[in-house]
């Protein structure tokens, strides 16, 4: 077992940073970078289909940018219907397909290749105070 300080979490907000799908020759070497691509992968659900909510996934890579694992869904807004959970869950797995594999560098390949990556998505500007729903 990973000691706590061997772990490397991120958390970041990915507030609709864009949709279009990154350039296939940008290279990942930081954490940000990470977070940056990810948040431009990411498509919420339309307004019609699920209400705005937040939503964190714990994901980890493997040297080659590969998902390792089975990402899993950790927190969703406690407000959230299970339509609304449904519709956002769909559209995290959609953006880590869309993302994957990350092409790191050589250099984050090595930092990144196992750890967990904790990245919240929001579906709205501002989260406003609710009690959590943690999975």
């Amino acid at each position: 077992m990973a000691r706590r300080g061997e772990k490397l979490l991120v958390a970041a907000a990915v507030l609709l940073l864009g949709t279009s799908a990154p350039a296939q020759d940008d290279k990942v070497n930081t954490i940000r970078d990470v977070i940056v691509r990810l948040g431009r992968c990411w498509k919420p659900p339309p307004p019609a289909k699920a209400r705005p909510i937040d939503i964190t996934v714990v994901v980890s890579f493997n040297r080659a940018g590969d998902i390792l694992g089975h990402p899993r869904i950790t927190y969703e807004s406690a407000e959230a219907s299970d339509d609304d959970r449904l519709q956002y869950r769909i559209a995290v797995m959609e953006a880590l397909q869309r993302c994957t594999p990350m092409p790191f560098t050589e250099t984050m390949a090595g930092a990144a290749a196992g750890r967990p990556f904790a990245v919240q998505f929001h579906g709205r500007k501002t989260s406003p105070p609710t009690q959590e729903r943690r999975t």
